[in-house]
């Protein structure tokens, strides 16, 4: 298999640029606050070399599969492989999926996650790694990520207390659909949701605190059944705010 070349290879690299970054906050943060961001940069890390190979054009694919592919001292992540231009076209699935998704987690460190990325967008910026409109829309993110995610995550968990305690008492499961739903529209006692094929599930009743901060556009990811031709929710997962 033929080696990468210097030529091929990003410098910087994303992995050398996050290290420089978590290098000058550590200068100026609290020590308490500095492990908070090395722990959202590694969560980052992770995040970009298992998802972003998905968005790379066919010529950086290529590479990507080579080098990634290859044994010994010549296998690279992505992280040590692509440029720092490719961090912020990734933050959304990083904010948006991995941390609901792959991160337990409380909503302190989801609140965190968001003004890491913040922090991170405005750096590269200043340091000339990514043009003012790509930080400010990756600034943008980490803000809003900050505060939904933590919304997002109380509402998953009122959700899932809310359906265990009003389980339909049924045979079994058959009738269940299990998707990601989006939250369709919203009243003061019910939320519609609508399925992945368009279709609009309800009304589903809630109590009105409840379904105050069912907030449209989120994606709930459960399961919901119809009993005695009224929709319920059955399970719920995870809240995804966008």
């Amino acid at each position: 298999m033929e080696a990468p070349t210097d030529r091929q290879i990003s410098q910087p690299t994303i992995a050398e640029v996050l290290a420089e970054f978590l290098a000058e906050q550590g200068e100026c943060l609290s020590a308490k606050t500095f492990a908070r961001y090395r722990e959202v940069i590694g969560l980052l890390t992770n995040s970009l070399n298992g998802y972003a190979y998905q968005g790379l054009s066919q010529s950086e694919a290529e590479l990507f599969n080579r080098v990634y592919n290859a044994e010994g001292d010549e296998h690279r992540e992505f992280c040590e492989i692509f440029g720092p231009e490719h961090i912020l076209p990734n933050v959304r699935e990083f904010l948006g999926y991995f941390m609901i998704r792959k991160v337990s987690s409380g909503a302190e460190f989801k609140r965190a996650a968001g003004a890491v990325t913040k922090a991170l967008a405005r750096w590269l910026a200043q340091k000339g790694y990514v043009a003012e409109e790509a930080a400010a829309e990756g600034a943008a993110e980490g803000a809003r990520a900050a505060r939904d995610l933590p919304q997002a995550e109380a509402l998953a968990r009122r959700l899932m207390e809310y359906a265990e305690r009003h389980r339909p008492s049924v045979e079994d499961d058959e009738g269940a659909l299990e998707a990601h739903f989006t939250i369709h529209r919203a009243e003061r006692e019910r939320i519609w949701l609508e399925a992945m094929d368009g279709c609009e599930l309800g009304p589903i009743a809630l109590p009105p605190a409840l379904a105050r901060q069912c907030k449209v556009g989120w994606e709930i990811a459960g399961a919901v059944i119809r009993v005695r031709g009224r929709w319920q929710l059955l399970e719920v997962w995870n809240v995804y705010p966008y």
